[in-house]
């Protein structure tokens, strides 16, 4: 009864999701739920002592680089320079090669540092534009932007910033440029069956004579009078987010010991911050901060007519993802918590190879929770140790669980309820029965790649 249970409270928060409720509103009501068929007097203290608590503690740490990520991806906007990088990219690849242009300016962004829950929004007014020019269906833009942002330039290429690739390093002593060889190896994998499967879904509608499609809902605007700047300075920012994260990895060890006590002058007690914990997070916030002030720097007057308003709405975005991701944090803190979920758990603690165990319990609990970082997080904190010393054993570098665990939270975390795909159905103006099939199409080969990785280590035993 305690697994149907569990099963049923996800089941529950994907159809909810699937018909466009609010996470941040359902996902607690449905943990809530759970716990009262499990334990009706531990509802209440279950809402302020678990969801709530792993809810503020995500965003406490998180919220930041969601901040700065959205920051840095409007201004990226309003200057002119996410156009300059499209129009670059198109006349090397060419207007008829959406999909493969989307595909790269997307991976660009993330991979320069914008948070993954903004890409949509600078990139969606362009990607609409090329679909249109080349009379592709709109309904494969949401696929084509998960391929770009939220697959190997998330969780696989060595160095991204973005925090399911930050997760990990303060659970392995590791740094975000972990397992490079299997990262590439990965990255390459997905991206190359990605794009075959896209462009077998284009062929297929064009031969069906299936255009882009009208009557459409929140087609964009794009103003024509924005000055683009070089391609060369447009591209800048992101290669100082990308030095900048690469240095203060390096660098911030050697400015802070492992454990940095410190004391203000009105704190009756000294704190101690656990560097080593925390060294990634502030390598990406120095890394976005210095990408903000490259662009500040060579588009100061363009950025600065519309300032606030434009802020007003990247601060609005952070907050809502930031907020949608924490939810589901905390939905999955209250369903790793009730019996069933242990069940399932103690059921994969048979699986004796320790890079299979960590990305089955990995994928599994990003599916329940909807959320690549949630899932990772929930994971790593409930098995950390486990994971770590099986390892050990196994005589397998800490580099290759860390590259394994980021990869793994990228597979099925891309369900209906998961809070990117909700935000980028509802910027695109489309719903769960109009894209989310061929999202889930990329999805499978999501899940796939992690298993390939895992393979080549074994063949090759490269890291």
């Amino acid at each position: 009864m305690s697994v149907i249970i569990t099963i049923a409270a996800l089941v529950t928060l994907m159809v909810a999701a699937y018909r466009g409720l609010s996470v941040i509103l359902v996902a607690p009501l449905i943990a809530l739920a759970a716990v009262f068929l499990t334990s009706p007097a531990d509802v209440a203290p279950a809402f302020t002592s678990v969801f709530m608590e792993k809810m503020v503690g995500f965003i406490k740490l998180y919220f930041p680089v969601f901040l700065l990520g959205a920051i840095f991806g409007k201004l990226i906007e309003i200057s002119g320079f996410a156009r300059s990088i499209v129009e670059t990219v198109i006349k090397i690849l060419g207007v008829h090669r959406a999909i493969p242009v989307i595909v790269t300016i997307c991976a660009l962004l993330t991979y320069g540092g914008v948070s993954l829950f903004v890409v949509v929004f600078a990139v969606y007014p362009f990607a609409a534009e090329m679909f249109r020019q080349s009379d592709i269906p709109k309904r494969l833009i949401p696929a084509t932007i998960v391929l770009g942002a939220l697959t190997f330039t998330m969780d696989a290429l060595p160095g991204t910033p973005q925090i399911q690739n930050i997760i990990p390093t303060s659970f392995f002593d590791t740094t975000a440029w972990a397992a490079p060889i299997l990262g590439i190896i990965g990255s390459i994998f997905i991206l190359t069956v990605g794009l075959i499967y896209l462009e077998l879904k284009r062929k297929k509608a064009q031969k069906n004579n299936e255009g882009y499609g009208t009557n459409l809902r929140n087609e964009p605007e794009i103003a024509a009078d924005i000055k683009l700047a070089h391609p060369m300075i447009a591209v800048l920012p992101l290669i100082v987010v990308g030095v900048m994260n690469l240095l203060l990895t390096h660098y911030i060890p050697a400015w802070y010991p492992n454990v940095f006590d410190f004391q203000l002058a009105g704190m009756k007690d000294p704190i101690s911050v656990d560097t080593k914990k925390i060294l990634a997070i502030w390598a990406v916030i120095g890394a976005l901060c210095s990408g903000i002030i490259c662009i500040i720097i060579f588009s100061f007057k363009t950025i600065f007519k519309n300032f606030a308003e434009n802020t007003k709405a990247a601060i609005g975005g952070a907050m809502l993802a930031a907020m949608n991701t924490g939810s589901e944090y905390g939905f999955g803190a209250i369903i790793a918590a009730l019996p069933g979920f242990l069940v399932v758990a103690h059921s994969l603690e048979g699986i004796s190879n320790p890079l299979l165990n960590e990305a089955i319990t990995i994928n599994i609990l990003a599916g329940i929770t909807g959320s690549a970082s949630g899932g990772l997080s929930i994971a790593l904190g409930a098995m950390a140790d486990q994971f770590h010393a099986m390892a050990i054993q196994a005589n397998i570098p800490l580099e290759v669980m860390h590259r394994v665990a980021s990869m793994a939270s990228g597979g099925m975390d891309t369900l209906p309820h998961n809070g990117a795909v909700i935000t980028l159905l509802a910027v695109t103006g489309l719903t769960h029965r109009e894209a989310y099939k061929d999202i889930f199409g990329i999805t499978i080969f999501k899940i796939i790649t992690v298993f390939v990785v895992i393979g080549v280590y074994y063949a090759t035993g490269w890291v």
